[in-house]
């Protein structure tokens, strides 16, 4: 499962977004944390996925008899999702609430 490819992409379709984070001398260095920050965190959460994957498939084939190594993968991964999931939730809670601000 890759969830890096799919929100890079919209991420870097908003340029509308970043236009209007940009500083007097041209700099977009607050979004562009934000965004390198995003993106780590979504390489990092694929990264233990594709462990806990492998730590599944080695363990059904036999070639690992450690079934303590598979959960402990499987815990990051899911840890990990949720952590994701929840960052998400708050940026996407303080978009609405941004959206119905009226100035």
């Amino acid at each position: 499962m890759n969830i890096v490819a799919p929100i890079s992409s919209v991420l870097q379709k908003s340029d509308g977004i970043r236009g209007v984070q940009k500083q007097k001398d041209g700099n977009d260095t607050t979004f562009e944390m934000l965004y390198q920050n995003a993106i780590g965190l979504l390489k990092e959460t694929n990264q233990y996925t594709h462990k806990a994957e492998k730590a599944q498939i080695a363990y059904a084939m036999g070639q690992n008899d450690n079934i303590l190594d598979l959960m402990v993968a499987q815990s990051k991964a899911n840890l990990s999702l949720q952590y994701t999931v929840a960052i998400r939730n708050g940026v996407l809670d303080a978009y609405k609430e941004l959206m119905q601000m009226q100035f």
